[in-house]
């Protein structure tokens, strides 16, 4: 029975256990003379059994077929270390039975059930922990559903928190088991933080996961955050996803550099090998934290400062600020003059007679019309240098990697849900896309390599929302000013009648009917005056207020915290007005400074901090957080906001429309009364007061929107002074850092802090007070006639 009772315990089947039966049944048919009590100690000899079998056929299981190297290298530890102890065990009791140890041994060689039973009650507890383990990487499948096993880094903070307990015995093998976890894990990281490659083996459960649907032929990779362990920081893994990228695009330049043949890898550095090979398990995060930049500012230092130099980002920086957030002015404008004359010559082959006044949508707007309003745009702006000026390289680097599409033909991919940052998603839904032509489009810049190690495809769709935002603003901005170039709409014209045909009783009648006719449009254009003045200032002010105090002045902040000048040697703060291409070019000949020109009070600051400042990854979170500055500080997260404003601009394109209608019926008019010229089709009588009908009532919608969007204001102002503009960071980027005083070399950037909404409201209460026009009553306005 003892020789029974041991094998059992090995993982043999056993005749004194009936496997058929529950777990601790012992059968009885063969062993008829058990006692009750003996029958109690074999049922948890048989629990152990069943344990040590099911143990051993699970674990092969998934040390067989388990995607995940993890749980394999796990699995494979339970087999050959503690089912290994177990069988040990099993061997030293026989081995002291065979010797007739007196600790097992009685009198007249029994050997007492209870002793062998009671030798192997503490594993128990193990093999019952171990099974949990086990159920845990690999779940009971149920006759309906087939579940998946679990991942490396579940397994990995499971194995964690089993260590919290007060059973010493668990606590070691919990230890053990993730420790055999870390080091696995710790050679797929090695893998892509060494060469750049992904590890060929367990890849899927790896958290750097490349994306099937690439551009170009062009590999990308994104952090899975589901497959990423607890112990490693959201900013760590943006550190080791950017090592992994800069080295995978390395190699694969090299690799096609020579055509047809492959270069030598990546070279390898014994720093980088003792940093990974110093991480013991169990892995710290700030030791590892450590490790990582460690890594990250060496290769910055040997390899990226070649491949993406300081100069290469300020130029992009630049271009992206310049024409995608308006900094040239002239740009904004010629791109909103070339754009209406596509509309215009569209409305011309449409035969926009037939067509019901103001309604733009019907357009059709082809695709070779957008990208010639962006070439003719770019190309008025090299009309107007003069042959003393330099050649601008900005407008050619413009020329090449701009592009004027409509969204739903948009080559670029859409974003998956892994790969998209929380900015992108906290932007109102509300659209802008559809205000420079009646179709949606955006405005975007394509990013060559190695660019786009630092400028990724998410930071460009940001910059395409700010882009259509502001233009809309500048747009309507533009298109109210012009209202007022409109000469027959303000005095008359032509010039009355002089001598002699005005001494004439006819000719007097007929200059009297001009006056009266002329006196009763002034009067009726009066209260339209009004309100395109009024909105006139409210675009304005809130055009210069997002211009000056948001864009260009986040801009000048993070321009300088690149470059490394101190506050002390800047200028004065830059005007709320858009630039122009000369006053840039002066200000960035001012403000550059060439890596080979830095000052010395610069240069002679420790290394660790030249490190930061030109560490491509600290670039690339300064970046993300300046973007995610200007989101929150442009208001384009405030769905109310956004929705007012659109509505504003719909309804002010549509009260310009109506107005120009107006000037051409009142000239028609005017040569039918005045010279006889007659069309027989049109009745202008008529279409004026349908004019004038329409006109009323989108002069109401635009008081209102000019009201709704100052209260939309107050409530932003309200709502921020209680709780405080959100500015953690963590959160909308999570490859952004903190202030972390133990990383070395890291240079921390703080966002530029725009000035607050009720310098705005100030601005737009004065100018209310001033003109008379209060936007929150319009009780000041009569009823028109």
């Amino acid at each position: 029975m003892l020789h029974e009772i041991l094998l059992s315990l090995s993982g043999q089947p056993s005749p004194l256990f009936n496997t058929q039966k529950g777990e601790n049944d012992v059968t009885q048919d063969d062993f008829p003379l058990l006692s009750p009590p003996e029958k109690a100690l074999l049922a948890s000899v048989a629990h152990l059994s069943r344990l040590h079998a099911q143990l051993r056929k699970y674990a092969s299981d998934i040390s067989s077929s388990s995607p995940s190297v993890i749980c394999r290298s796990v699995s494979t530890a339970i087999v050959g270390t503690h089912l290994g102890e177990f069988q040990k065990k099993i061997l030293e009791v026989e081995r002291a039975i065979l010797a007739e140890d007196s600790g097992y041994v009685g009198g007249y060689g029994i050997v007492p059930l209870s002793t062998i039973v009671g030798e192997f009650a503490p594993w128990t507890r193990r093999m019952e922990w171990l099974w949990a383990v086990i159920r845990f990487i690999q779940p009971e499948r149920k006759s309906t559903e087939r579940l998946h096993g679990s991942t490396g880094a579940a397994l990995m903070d499971h194995l964690r928190t089993e260590a919290q307990t007060g059973y010493l015995d668990i606590k070691e093998m919990a230890m053990q088991l993730a420790a055999a976890a870390e080091r696995a894990w710790m050679k797929q990281l090695s893998m892509w933080l060494l060469y750049g490659n992904l590890p060929i083996y367990g890849k899927e459960d790896f958290f750097i996961q490349e994306d099937t649907e690439t551009e170009n032929d062009e590999a990308q990779f994104s952090v899975n955050a589901r497959l990423l362990p607890n112990f490693v920081t959201a900013q760590t893994a943006g550190s080791i996803l950017f090592i992994g990228k800069s080295l995978n695009h390395i190699r694969a330049k090299r690799k096609t550099s020579i055509a047809g043949t492959s270069t030598a890898p990546v070279t390898l550095y014994r720093e980088h090998i003792e940093q990974l090979a110093g991480l013991k398990p169990p892995i710290s995060p700030s030791k590892l934290t450590t490790a990582i930049d460690y890594i990250r500012l060496s290769l910055s230092q040997s390899t990226l400062s070649k491949l993406l130099p300081l100069p290469k980002i300020l130029e992009i920086l630049t271009l992206l600020h310049n024409f995608l957030l308006l900094g040239r002015g002239e740009f904004a404008m010629a791109l909103v003059s070339h754009a209406d004359s596509r509309i215009e010559e569209s409305r011309r082959r449409s035969s926009s007679a037939t067509r019901p006044l103001g309604k733009l949508d019907v357009l059709t707007i082809k695709e070779g019309d957008i990208t010639a309003a962006l070439a003719e745009a770019l190309a008025e702006l090299f009309s107007i240098q003069k042959e003393e000026d330099p050649a601008d390289e900005e407008l050619e680097l413009a020329r090449e990697l701009l592009c004027l599409s409509i969204c739903g033909r948009k080559s670029a991919r859409p974003m998956t849900p892994a790969q998209t940052p929380n900015s992108i998603s906290e932007i109102s839904k509300v659209s802008f896309e559809d205000l420079l032509f009646p179709i949606p489009t955006n405005l975007s810049a394509h990013i060559r390599a190695p660019l786009d190690l630092f400028i990724l495809s998410s930071d460009i769709v940001i910059y395409s929302k700010i882009h259509s935002y502001l233009l809309g603003i500048r747009r309507a901005h533009i298109r109210l000013g012009d209202l007022w170039k409109r000469t027959p709409l303000r005095r008359n014209y032509p010039t009355p009648w002089g001598p002699p045909r005005s001494s004439s009783i006819f000719g007097q009648a007929k200059l009297k009917a001009r006056r009266n006719r002329d006196n009763a449009r002034v009067r009726q254009m009066r209260h339209i005056w009004a309100t395109g003045s009024a909105c006139l200032f409210m675009l304005s002010e809130i055009g210069g207020f997002f211009q000056g105090d948001v864009v260009n002045a986040s801009w000048q902040h993070l321009r300088q915290w690149i470059e490394g000048c101190s506050s002390s040697t800047t200028s004065a703060a830059p005007g709320s007005r858009p630039g122009t291409a000369s006053s840039s070019k002066s200000h960035q000949s001012s403000k550059t400074v060439s890596p080979g020109r830095m000052p010395i009070g610069v240069s002679s600051k420790s290394g660790q901090q030249t490190m930061g400042r030109h560490d491509p990854e600290a670039l690339t979170v300064a970046h993300r957080r300046h973007l995610s500055s200007l989101v929150q500080s442009l208001f384009l997260t405030e769905l109310p906001f956004t929705n007012a404003l659109r509505g504003l601009l719909t309804n002010i394109d549509r009260f310009v429309a109506l107005v120009v209608r107006l000037e051409i019926i009142q000239r028609n008019m005017d040569l039918e009364t005045d010279e006889g010229v007659e069309d027989a089709l049109v009745d202008y009588a008529h279409e004026e007061g349908e004019v004038w009908e329409e006109l009323r009532a989108t002069r109401n919608d635009v008081e209102t929107g000019i009201k709704n969007l100052v209260g939309n204001l107050r409530d932003i102002d309200d709502r921020r002074s209680r709780e405080g503009l959100a500015t953690n960071f963590s959160q909308m980027w999570p490859d952004s850092r903190q202030d972390d005083s133990t990383s070395p070399g890291f240079s921390h950037y703080v966002p530029h802090k725009a000035a607050g909404v009720d310098r705005l409201l100030m601005k737009l209460d004065f100018g209310s007070l001033s003109s008379g026009f209060r936007p929150e009553s319009t009780a000041g306005f009569a009823s028109m006639p």
